[in-house]
Order: structure tokens, then C-alpha cells, then sequence
């Protein structure tokens, strides 16, 4: 009999272009730890190297998105606990940074749980994030004596808010997904049958539209946070200078001018 190999990160990529990674510990509720935060940071990077990838769609096996950490190794690691979340939360910063400078959108379908550093420090780092409407969202490490990581005690207060964000990192509050979305940390909320289905048809709509315009916006929203609007002028005159040369473009023009779909090919 062959052997199952156990694989924590899963990735596949379509024929129209959307690379699904999934999260594939459904076991420990998708908990994140140094192997499994070195195989989704490897996935990651494969997508950056991948031409044909035109979206990511992030997901995760079973009933929970992402419970946050592997709860259970780090207990079992005692005194080294300290050295080894030092080396954790490096893999789990590589990653968000990774996701954050894809080129491409990254779409994430969140359900159940999507929790600490993990859970929620990935869907702070995605573009769109659509939630079953049972899901649920938190921090919690505070109230484990940790503190927030994952980019989240940054990007959090980017997406909701100073005040929401304090809110949600100190005082732990359950959010479910109405409540998410109502305070902009997450895109929509669907029913929970509907979640693959609705996270998919954005993907592929993302994916039928020219990847150069996707990639140029993606990159000013993102690094524009934080910044003036008179700083990012001039960047975005350019993007829009260098994007008007582009065939995509030129394909859109004449899209609209002889009203039919237009052809994106990527140029």
C-alpha cells in the first residue's frame, strides 16, 4: 500500500489562471507552524514565478479557515517556546509580506475561524476577502499573554480604523462576519454554501481582465497607505503613462468604441 505524504500547503493552478492555494491541516483548524509556514511561504513565492498565474484564491481546508498557531506544538515546546516563535513569526512575516507584494489580486475565502496572527494576519494581508456568514473573526493574543502579529498590528488599523482596531486587538471581541464586513475588515458575506462558489466568480472575473492594469493598481492602493495624496500623484501619472502603451489597453479602447467583451492578453 503507498504511503498518504502529507502536504500542509496545497497549490494547483487553472487553466484560466487562478492559483488556489489551501491551507491543508484541517486537523488543528488549519494552525500554522514552522513547517507549515515555510511550505505556504514557498507557494507564495511560486506564484510570483509563475507567468501564468493571474489570481490567487487562499482558502482552507475543513471547518476553519485558520485558527491562528499550532497552539498545541507550541506548548509542546516548553522552554524553547520563545526561540521557536521567533523563527515562526519570521516565516509568518515572510509570508504576509510575499502575499502582500504578489503581483496578482489575492482573493481569500474565509470560513469558520480565522484567528491571531495566522488566521487574521492573512486576511489583512488579501486583496478581497469574501466570509461564510457563520464565520467568525478575532485575535486573541492578548489574551494568551502574546502580542498581535502577522502585519496585523499595522494593516488592521489600515482597514478599520484606529479605534476598531485597538478595540479588536485589546479586547478580543468575537466578530462575526456581518460585523466584519460593517467595519470594512472584510469584502462581502455570503451564505455558507455559497462561499467557494461567489470567492471562485471573483477570481475568474479578476483573471479575464488585463493583468498589467491589476498588478499597477494593486501596487499603488497598497503602497499609497500612509502616504499624502500630493506624494502619490506623480506615481500615479506615471502607472497611467506606461499603462496607456500597453496592448491591453489599446484592446479596451476599442472595446468600448465597437461595444463588444474585450481580449486581454497579458501585454
Amino acid at each position: 500500500m503507498t504511503e498518504t505524504i502529507y502536504t500542509p500547503v496545497l497549490r494547483d493552478v487553472t487553466p484560466t489562471g487562478i492559483a488556489r492555494i489551501r491551507l491543508n491541516s484541517p486537523h488543528i483548524s488549519n494552525g500554522l507552524n514552522v513547517v507549515t509556514l515555510k511550505a505556504l511561504h514557498e507557494v507564495i513565492l511560486s506564484c510570483h514565478a509563475d507567468p501564468e498565474v493571474k489570481v490567487v484564491l487562499l482558502t482552507g481546508e475543513g471547518r476553519n479557515f485558520c485558527a491562528g498557531g499550532d497552539v498545541h506544538t507550541f506548548e509542546s515546546k516548553g522552554d524553547g517556546l520563545p526561540d521557536y516563535l521567533r523563527e515562526a513569526t519570521a516565516w509568518l512575516q515572510l509570508a504576509t509580506a510575499a502575499l502582500f507584494q504578489l503581483k496578482v489580486p489575492v482573493v481569500t475565502a474565509v470560513q469558520g475561524f480565522a484567528a491571531g496572527g495566522g488566521g487574521l494576519g492573512l486576511v489583512c494581508a488579501s486583496d478581497i476577502v469574501v466570509a461564510a456568514r457563520s464565520a467568525k473573526f478575532f485575535s486573541g493574543a492578548v489574551r494568551v499573554g502574546m502580542a498581535p502579529d502577522g502585519g496585523s498590528s499595522v494593516t488592521l488599523a489600515q482597514l478599520v480604523g484606529l479605534r476598531q482596531a485597538l478595540r479588536i486587538l485589546l479586547t478580543n471581541p468575537t466578530l462575526t462576519a456581518t460585523e466584519a464586513a460593517e467595519i470594512g475588515l472584510i469584502t462581502e458575506v455570503v451564505e455558507d454554501d455559497d462561499l467557494i462558489t461567489r470567492a471562485e466568480t471573483i477570481a475568474e472575473e479578476l483573471a479575464a481582465m488585463p493583468t498589467l492594469a491589476l498588478s499597477a493598481t494593486k501596487r499603488l492602493v497598497w503602497s499609497g497607505v500612509g502616504a499624502s495624496i500630493e506624494e502619490r500623484l506623480p506615481e500615479e501619472s506615471r502607472t497611467v503613462s506606461e499603462l496607456s502603451g500597453t496592448a491591453d489597453a489599446l484592446e479596451g479602447l476599442r472595446a468600448v468604441i465597437e461595444r463588444r467583451t474585450p481580449r486581454f492578453v497579458g501585454r
